[in-house]
């Protein structure tokens, strides 16, 4: 398989609503992480940092630009590479020692970092059996309720654990935008890791069904409307209440 220059990593596309999603073209779409950069006018916002496997301060100019608080939506190794290369780190204290101690095995990458998940492969040195996330303890806590103040743009703290215990969420109340980690994105949900938790998800699947974003970012896979958000839910409370799981 052919190596991809560093350069040429990383992929920046300007959203609007001073919203910027960064991602790595080059992994397969399910492993894919969406890299979401939000324009405050005191401070940015970072949700997530892709593999790591390239410096993204080096190579997105962007996210040098102002001061950025970085937060870990949650700590697998797609979403938490480059959290290292950030001053402020944000997460849910679930998360934290996974992030200040991230093992192969507590990122997944033990069980997902191989060749298979690359359309092309990252530069040198890159190596999937030897890959691992570079440790980036937490420098702050992040739970149900608190706010990212930007100082325009107020984003509230959502925990939605399942996926993973301290899995978080972010929703700007002024715009109605939803940035969802891996709780919710339009695609195979993952419910059967290590440390998720079936009963967890579907707790937060019923408190999403009371929101009602006007659109959805999610941790994988291209944005979706509101609409769509409201049947993604209702379809996966249907399909494991069929399953039996919660009788």
């Amino acid at each position: 398989m052919i190596r991809t220059a560093a350069k040429n990593w990383y992929r920046v596309r300007r959203l609007g609503e001073d919203i910027t999603l960064i991602d790595e073209p080059h992994i397969k779409p399910f492993y894919r992480c969406n890299i979401w950069h939000i324009r405050g006018r005191d401070r940015d916002c970072l949700i997530d940092s892709g593999m790591g496997v390239v410096s993204l301060r080096k190579h997105v100019p962007l996210v040098t630009e102002k001061p950025l608080v970085a937060i870990a939506s949650h700590s697998h190794f797609d979403h938490i590479g480059c959290h290292h290369e950030f001053d402020t780190r944000l997460a849910h204290r679930a998360e934290a020692e996974i992030l200040g101690n991230p093992t192969r095995e507590a990122t997944l990458a033990a069980d997902y970092a191989t060749d298979g998940i690359f359309e092309q492969l990252p530069p040198e040195p890159y190596n999937s059996e030897t890959y691992a996330v570079k440790a980036a303890p937490v420098t702050g806590y992040l739970d149900e309720g608190d706010v990212i103040d930007l100082g325009d743009r107020r984003l509230h703290v959502l925990h939605l654990p399942g996926h993973s215990p301290g899995g978080l969420a972010l929703y700007e109340a002024d715009t109605g935008i939803l940035f969802s980690g891996d709780t919710i994105y339009d695609g195979p949900l993952v419910d059967n890791v290590y440390h998720s938790d079936i009963d967890d998800y579907r707790r937060s699947m019923e408190r999403l069904r009371v929101l009602w974003p006007r659109v959805v970012h999610g941790g994988h896979f291209p944005s979706f409307d509101g609409k769509h958000f409201t049947a993604l839910v209702e379809n996966w409370l249907r399909a494991h209440d069929r399953e039996g799981a919660y009788v």
